[in-house]
Order: structure tokens, then C-alpha cells, then sequence
């Protein structure tokens, strides 16, 4: 395997990978049945598609049953025909998003392997980092290795985790939902698993493990909640304690 330099058009660039051989490789760029299940899916012929970005439906024909590929001048021209990203088109994960609004309770977290680097998004999306395809999280309760306290203090939550927070092994954020907006604190190794949080309308919390993925709880679930919270900050230490040895 060798990798070109990247090739663009009108200033866009695009990373291509060639075998010896000269063939693009199909999980790298775009591929005949990826077209040909978008054509299908807008109910456009062969021969619509070749008049719209002005080739031949024999070309069309070819890309579609492999035996050629189109040039990097009509990603583009492709993409928009099938209103889909050049991303999305080259990887072959498309897109449908019902969700047009913005709803925050319909947030993804991605997380890159590679460098940390956390994305969040209101639906789905092609995303990549460091060259790997990102999956958006999911979701897990916490449990006994993964303990969370909120406390309610005037209109803040202060959220900590019970989590050792090694170089190896951490919490990497701390983030809320509510129905129009999302809070996030970064946190780093050797400094504290704790985060303060607006209470305007959070309705889910969520901590990511590096180890063991994403986490979430609703405030209601927490030590100290909106409706039956404990506004006494020591018997919300008994609490504590008391859990503490429950599963310790």
C-alpha cells in the first residue's frame, strides 16, 4: 500500500489511498454501490444521473458494477445531486437525519481513541479523527467502579465522581443536556473528577471513562436532587460515607 499526496479540486482537498496497481481502494473512496444506492433511493435513473453532471450512463453503468470510478471533479457534483456530504459519499455512511431541530436530549458524543479529542453533535454525522471513523458513544448507568454525587447549591449542580484520575486511567469530561443546550467541562489526568453545572433545565448528566466509555444519570437519581435534595451539606456526607461503604 502506498498513500498519494492529497488531490483536490478548486482549492478542496481529499486523502486518496492507491494500491500498487493504480486502483483507488473502495473503503477509501467512493464506490459503484454507494451510487447506485443513492440513485435508487432519489428514484433517478441511470441516465438522469448521467445528464445532471454530463457524462454517459455507460459511465454511470461502470462506476456502478465497479469497473471504473469517477473522477475527483464530480464528487462534488455527486454529493450534491444526492444532497449528502463528500464525506459521506466517499465513506459510504450516510446520513438520514429526522431530527432537523435542535434537541440537545438527542446528543452523540464521539471520542477519539488517538488523542481524546471529544465531539458532540444533535443527531448523526460522519466524523473522523486521526483517520479512524467515529462511533458515536453509548451510553451507559453508572455502577460501583463508576460512582457519581450531585449536590444541589443555589442553581448549580456540583457534580463529583469517585474516580481515580491517573495519567492511564480517568474521567475525561463532565457534561449536562437540557432540551435546548448542552454544558461541558474537559477535565485532565491528576487534577479532580468535579465539575459545576447550571441547573436551568438539565435533565441528564453525563461523565466519560476513558477505560469504560460514557456514563449517565438524571439529577433525580443523585444524591442530592431538585425535588427531595438535601440541602444539609453534612448529611449529604453521611450519605456519602454510608454509600461509600456499601460498595466498597
Amino acid at each position: 500500500m502506498i498513500t498519494l499526496l492529497s488531490v483536490g479540486s478548486e482549492n478542496k482537498n481529499y486523502d486518496l489511498e492507491c494500491d500498487y496497481g493504480g486502483n483507488k481502494e473502495m473503503n477509501q473512496y467512493v464506490t459503484g454501490a454507494v451510487i447506485r444506492k443513492l440513485r435508487e433511493k432519489n428514484n433517478i435513473t441511470q441516465l438522469q444521473l448521467a445528464e445532471r453532471l454530463r457524462v454517459s450512463d455507460k459511465t454511470i453503468s461502470k462506476w456502478e458494477t465497479g469497473k471504473g470510478y469517477p473522477d475527483i471533479t464530480l464528487l462534488e457534483p455527486i454529493a450534491k445531486t444526492f444532497s449528502v456530504s463528500v464525506t459521506e459519499l466517499i465513506s459510504g455512511d450516510i446520513v438520514f437525519n429526522s431530527n432537523v431541530s435542535a434537541n440537545m436530549m438527542k446528543s452523540n458524543f464521539y471520542i477519539c481513541p488517538v488523542c481524546g479529542n471529544v465531539l458532540h453533535s444533535m443527531g448523526e454525522v460522519v466524523a473522523y479523527c486521526h483517520g479512524v471513523l467515529l462511533r458515536p458513544e453509548e451510553e451507559e448507568e453508572t455502577d460501583e467502579n463508576h460512582k457519581i454525587f450531585v449536590e444541589r447549591v443555589e442553581d448549580e449542580y456540583y457534580v463529583r465522581i469517585e474516580h481515580e484520575m491517573t495519567k492511564e486511567h480517568y474521567i475525561s469530561f463532565i457534561a449536562a443536556t437540557s432540551s435546548d443546550k448542552i454544558q461541558m467541562v474537559k477535565l485532565y489526568p491528576e487534577g479532580e473528577a468535579q465539575a459545576w453545572l447550571k441547573m436551568d433545565g438539565v435533565k441528564k448528566i453525563f461523565f466519560y471513562c476513558n477505560r469504560s466509555g460514557l456514563f449517565s444519570i438524571t439529577p433525580m437519581n443523585g444524591i442530592d436532587d431538585k425535588e427531595s435534595g438535601y440541602d444539609d451539606v453534612e448529611k449529604r456526607r453521611e450519605l456519602e460515607k454510608i454509600a461509600k461503604m456499601l460498595f466498597d
